[in-house]
């Protein structure tokens, strides 16, 4: 049986990445990066749900509950690129089983989903290349200026062109 994940998350890049990464792992995806797509999702089969903590101008945290009785996942990861103990605390007395920082390896996530007895050994605790670190930076920068690259390079205090160039190179974040 094909085990459902829906990703509840606003940013529209981290959703295909996901979805790309979760399909690859053999799930049916399902998405919503709006409040309307939420409230539009009619699966009779959710095990999975993975809760962005900042979902647009939603906290999370309020929505983990509603979640829990509309679809009764097995799990309820929050992912957060904001993480804090007191967030991880109560997202996790708010019915979460799991919480996550952004940006998240592809095993970790997995091990999230997988029941303990099937769980995968985890990459070894290597830091982030500085390359990863810039790009995870940039795209942080970016999406709190909703894509505008002017605007992210004003930020960043670099040229408009050096960061064009940066964004069109492929990603150094390993899935």
């Amino acid at each position: 049986m094909v085990e459902t994940v829906l990703i509840i998350d606003d940013d529209i890049n981290l959703l295909q990445a996901l979805t790309s990464r979760l399909e690859r792992a053999g799930y049916k995806v399902r998405t919503a990066a709006t409040k309307t797509e939420l409230d539009q999702v009619n699966l009779p089969n959710v095990e999975h749900i993975l809760l962005d903590l900042k979902f647009g101008e939603t906290n999370g945290l309020e929505l983990i509950e509603p979640l829990q009785r509309r679809f009764k996942p097995e799990n309820l990861v929050v992912l957060t690129g904001y993480a804090s103990i007191a967030t991880s605390v109560a997202a996790i007395k708010a019915g979460a089983t799991d919480y996550l920082a952004k940006p998240i390896q592809t095993a970790v996530l997995l091990n999230s989903l997988t029941p303990e007895s099937e769980l995968m050994p985890l990459p070894s605790a290597q830091p982030m290349t500085p390359a990863q670190l810039e790009w995870e930076h940039i795209q942080r920068v970016m999406h709190e200026h909703q894509g505008n690259i002017s605007a992210t390079a004003r930020a960043l205090g670099m040229h408009r062109r050096t960061l064009q160039r940066k964004l069109s190179k492929y990603s150094p974040i390993k899935n």
